[in-house]
């Protein structure tokens, strides 16, 4: 149990890592707009100079409470050390980013030079890789991830749909501060390959596949996938059209990373076993996701 924790807290922490690195590197230096509040505190520290690092956690309060109510008291805990760590990475890495100019004016370290395409793509890749990491952990940057996870939670829509609904309306808010058409499109762009960053990462940790498998030592496979494996096996009565001999059917539903085990127990107890393997969009119920409404 405290292995367990241990090791979600780790990730936690290391997506929030990835997270803060492509925000404060790649995207405030370039002027470029996150969405969510990330955005909202890029846009407040573009029009007033306000730290970004205070920005998000003074917003990510509020929201904060909403999660206490919708998403539980555990969902909040880690939201609440997440949001903590993240202002105070942003406010970290915003003062090792800031060097003074010639003109005696405070400014951020371009990475990537005037390169502003590729802190786009960067800046994008990191962000959704990052927020990716923490919602398979458990966990949440605050902001519109607590928007997105609580609908989520009573409908089936993915994450990064949600995301990008909720974050499209902060985007568009740039281009009141930048008044530059080039920005906003970066913004979009930047928008664009994080949601389906996060979308990519998250559906095919939670990918599933169906066996489906003829054997004469089917009760042998069987055993062996339940054992070894810890899935659940149906046995479906078949008959051979052509033979019309008697066959039981095995229907295995897994994980897309438990499918490697599984070939190699069957080859191993039957090498001349009859085996079909498809994706399947969603598997609801019982070691798979919960059904929703």
């Amino acid at each position: 149990m405290i292995k367990e924790l241990l090791l979600s807290y780790f990730k936690i922490f290391l997506g929030l890592a990835i997270f803060s690195i492509g925000y404060t590197c790649f995207m405030l230096p370039y002027q470029i707009m996150s969405g969510g509040m990330a955005g909202v505190a890029a846009l407040i520290y573009y029009a007033t100079g306000f730290h970004a690092g205070y920005s998000y956690f003074i917003i990510n309060l509020v929201l904060i409470l909403v999660a206490l109510y919708t998403l539980g008291w555990r969902f909040c805990l880690r939201t609440i050390i997440a949001t903590v760590a993240v202002s105070f990475a942003i406010d970290y890495i915003q003062a090792l980013m800031t060097e003074v100019g010639p003109n005696g004016q405070e400014h951020l370290i371009r990475v990537v030079g005037d390169q502003k395409f590729m802190a786009c793509v960067i800046g994008g890749m990191m962000e959704g890789l990052g927020l990716a990491i923490v919602f398979l952990a458990g966990g949440s940057t605050g902001g519109s991830d607590i928007i997105a996870l609580t609908v989520t939670k009573y409908r089936n829509i993915s994450l990064g749909r949600v995301l990008l609904y909720v974050d499209i309306f902060v985007v568009s808010l740039s281009y009141l501060i930048f008044r530059d058409i080039e920005t906003l499109v970066a913004c979009y762009m930047t928008l664009f390959i994080s949601i389906n960053m996060v979308d990519y990462v998250v559906n095919g940790a939670r990918q599933s596949v169906q066996f489906t498998i003829i054997s004469e030592k089917y009760a042998e496979i069987a055993q062996a996938v339940s054992n070894q494996v810890d899935r659940g096996v149906t046995i479906l009565d078949g008959e051979g059209w052509y033979s019309k001999e008697k066959r039981h059917v095995l229907l295995i539903m897994a994980k897309k990373q438990e499918s490697r085990l599984i070939f190699q127990l069957i080859r191993i107890i039957d090498h001349k076993a009859f085996v079909t393997m498809s994706n399947v969009e969603g598997v609801f119920g019982e070691g798979f996701d919960k059904i929703k409404k």
